[in-house]
């Protein structure tokens, strides 16, 4: 079984830019490696960049978010992972929001968290490791 790995906004947005195409086959080839985790939060941004920076329509965004649902598991966050959060927040020194990705990444089990925006390498609470698959 692979290992749960949390998909931060960034990796969701390469997956369908057209833009970057190199970076989207690298997220393409990363992801198929783990079991895929994304969080309402990580939803939410994403289909805030789709509308803004890709000037998608509702009908598209709705289209790549119910995508997203088919290839990931989809983790609600609670009142627990906002206390996590903040925590997380005062210990580690990452702004809240990233915090809040990494509690969910947390409790849901996750192992990896990709993302191109955080210390690369970086271990959270001894089981939660930062990799960027941008970086070689």
């Amino acid at each position: 079984m692979s290992d749960r790995a949390f998909l931060d906004t960034n990796i969701l947005v390469y997956l369908y830019s057209s833009k970057e195409p190199e970076k989207r086959d690298i997220c393409i080839v990363e992801v198929e490696k783990y079991t895929r985790v994304v969080s309402t939060q990580a939803l939410n941004e994403f289909s805030n960049v789709l509308f803004k920076k890709q000037g998608l329509s509702s009908s598209d965004v709705r289209t790549h978010v119910h995508n997203v649902e088919r290839f990931a598991e989809i983790m609600s966050i609670d009142i627990t992972t906002i206390d996590r959060a903040i925590t997380l927040k005062d210990r580690c020194g990452y702004s809240y929001y990233d915090s809040l990705m990494l509690a969910s990444a947390l409790d849901s089990g996750c192992r990896i968290f990709l993302s191109e925006d955080m210390s690369d390498g970086h271990t959270i609470e001894g089981s939660l490791r930062i990799v960027n698959p941008f970086k070689k």
